[in-house]
């Protein structure tokens, strides 16, 4: 889709009913709950090397230098160094893979929502034409969040919807450049702000709190419930492109 024919789109979008955009996020759930605990599995398994790799520096520390761990002594810098550098490291390699794996979910619910016949592909963003956007995109959430937190934190509030959108929009519109998909982001949001958040807040509560009550394990299954909201605001204000998706059939796979 053309990022001139979102913006219009965006412009002149109707008002949408608060009840039923929720109850349109209960019904997909009840599709894609399985989906979006495997997302969330699949995200943690892919990231368990980084961690193993970002501590291994950590251990060799406690073990050339133990005292340099104590409480009270001051750390040596060069030692530490490493630990610092594989930290830097996998936050990078995390922004990517959460991001990945939440577009590639956002793609899985729109063909369960609209019955479209396909694989469950949960690496179908893990490609190489993709990387360097994904890689973009991921770098402006997080300098923008860090942004908001160092203006006093609230500004976080109002950052927080248009972010939610970020992933989603690169799914279903991945040929639009980085920065046209963080500002169609930031204009949805801006449009439908009071009503995402709300959608967020009340999901996110819901789903924890249904969540606790299945005997804590249940908030692993329960929290894709909190993602559902926004894919139905972008559902009804910009809508999809079937030209796009006809478009991958039959495109060869670059990895």
């Amino acid at each position: 889709m053309l990022f001139a024919e979102i913006q219009s789109k965006i412009a002149s979008a109707r008002e949408l009913d608060f009840g039923t955009i929720f109850n349109q996020c209960i019904e997909l759930f009840k599709k894609v709950w399985l989906q979006g605990l495997l997302t969330l599995i699949i995200t943690g398994a892919l990231m368990i090397p980084f961690y193993i790799v970002m501590y291994l520096p950590m251990i060799a520390v406690g073990i050339i230098d133990p005292e340099s761990l104590q409480q009270g002594q001051e750390p040596n810098f060069l030692v530490l160094l490493p630990f610092l550098l594989f930290m830097i490291v996998f936050m990078f390699f995390a922004m990517f893979i959460s991001f990945t794996m939440q577009a590639a979910f956002f793609r899985i619910c729109k063909q369960k929502d609209l019955n479209i016949v396909g694989t469950d592909d949960y690496f179908y963003f893990f490609k190489k034409r993709y990387a360097a956007k994904v890689f973009k995109l991921s770098l402006a959430s997080v300098g923008i969040s860090l942004l908001a937190m160092l203006l006093c934190v609230l500004p976080l509030f109002y950052v927080m919807v248009p972010l939610s959108f970020f992933s989603l929009m690169f799914a279903f519109n991945p040929e639009l450049s980085a920065s046209n998909i963080i500002k169609a982001s930031f204009d949805l949001g801006n449009k439908k702000w009071l009503l995402t958040f709300g959608l967020i807040i009340i999901s996110s509560f819901l789903a924890q709190f249904v969540g606790l009550l299945m005997c804590f394990i249940g908030v692993f299954v329960t929290a894709s419930f909190a993602y559902l909201p926004v894919y139905f605001i972008y559902k009804e204000v910009i809508g999809f492109d079937e030209s796009s998706e006809l478009n991958e059939i039959g495109k060869v796979d670059e990895f």
